[in-house]
């Protein structure tokens, strides 16, 4: 069965009842309704096989609208019209009111983790292989992508500069005016660079063209590098990259970085027990899905990074809590999560009770506000 006759299955069960379902302790409603990234994606084909298992095991039909962009898989979340989100990095920006967020159609978003992956693949800076590059550091001098109107790729490829000693003043910046012409580009010799997951389509065209591939090695135990890479993107994480375009693999990982992706996240006021429900069978279920779509093994109970950048459900709180998964220092690190949420959320409402009309001079004020209000709780604003 081809993904789209699956996707398309998925939508045809939404005529079906939606009564609430009961398996070993498991309560789901009858539908669940979910965006997800476009039907060519790693995200989207994980989602079908999450869908395949509820649909098999609990009788629950799973409604996967596919998104091409942030604003239209997250404004779905945002309205209420479904109640998860298999989101990217964007659900970072969203809880932070960062980028996209800073306009004043969003803000500061409510946004609680579910469950990520964090599988065989890494994301980051691939280099063509012919300029000698080992670590971001040697990038000095060298052509670097800048996507236009890609504020999460542009960061990505700023952090990885960072981790070297490195700024875009550092580099030749490369301007392309969207992902795929940047790997184009690369191929052609424009540019040395491009910001993309280890394993996507482009990195492995580039890594067959006559240039070849390299993934910069960031060293774990560069403590100083890592500050100032996370500094900048605080979603990133060490990661042993087993599964990456050109000469890698288990026998030669990339000493590399990565964060999850997908995200499965709902919004904080979600309490119909859907969160609850959900991870309990991605976490005690994961055997009967975790070969049926390239990713499934990241949702793995020892894959879950328990202090990472966005708050926990509540619901999956309680869950960890209660196959004792749950420490005292997850706590910690959740209730600060909390109050920075908290906090972006008052002062969003205080600010934009008096914002300017200009659309450039609101979104100035708001980063400003933003930041002097972290700043005053002891937070890292990251974005100025």
């Amino acid at each position: 069965m081809t993904l789209f006759q699956r996707g398309a299955l998925c939508l045809a069960a939404l005529v079906l009842a939606g009564l609430t379902q009961a398996a070993d302790n498991v309560k789901l409603p009858g539908t669940i309704a979910m965006t997800a990234y476009g039907t060519g994606s790693a995200g989207y084909t994980q989602m079908v096989s999450v869908g395949n298992l509820l649909q098999n095991e609990y009788d629950v039909s799973v409604r996967i609208l596919p998104g091409e962009n942030d604003v239209s898989r997250m404004t779905p979340l945002r309205t209420g019209r479904v109640p998860l989100c298999a989101c990217g990095i964007a659900s970072y920006y969203g809880s932070e009111g960062v980028l996209m967020f800073a306009d004043r159609q969003w803000g500061p978003q409510p946004i609680r983790v579910i469950a990520t992956s964090i599988a065989s693949f890494g994301l980051g800076v691939a280099v063509a292989g012919d300029i000698e590059v080992e670590t971001p550091a040697d990038l000095k001098g060298k052509k670097v992508s800048y996507i236009r109107g890609d504020d999460a790729l542009n960061l990505g490829t700023e952090a990885f500069l960072a981790f070297g000693g490195l700024t875009w003043d550092d580099v030749e910046r490369v301007e392309f005016p969207g992902y795929g012409r940047a790997f184009d580009g690369v191929i052609a010799g424009q540019s040395d660079t491009g910001f993309t997951m280890s394993v996507a389509p482009p990195a492995q065209q580039l890594a067959a063209s006559p240039r070849g591939i390299v993934w910069p090695r960031l060293d774990p135990e560069n403590k100083e590098g890592w500050k100032r890479l996370q500094a900048m993107a605080p979603y990133f994480q060490p990661h042993q990259v087993t599964a990456a375009a050109g000469d890698y693999g288990k026998d030669n990982p990339w000493v590399g970085a990565s964060y999850p992706y997908p995200i499965l996240v709902a919004n904080a006021d979600q309490q119909s027990g859907l969160a609850g429900g959900l991870i309990k069978v991605l976490i005690e279920d994961h055997d009967k899905y975790k070969d049926a779509a390239p990713g499934n093994s990241g949702y793995a109970l020892e894959k879950q990074n328990m202090q990472w950048v966005i708050p926990f459900h509540d619901e999956v709180v309680a869950y960890y809590k209660e196959i004792g998964h749950w420490t005292d220092e997850m706590q910690a690190h959740q209730d600060r999560l909390v109050k920075r949420q908290q906090v972006l959320q008052n002062t969003w409402k205080a600010y934009t009770s008096d914002a300017p009309e200009d659309d450039e001079a609101f979104r100035e004020g708001w980063m400003k506000a933003r930041a002097e209000a972290l700043e005053a709780e002891g937070m890292n604003p990251v974005f100025r």
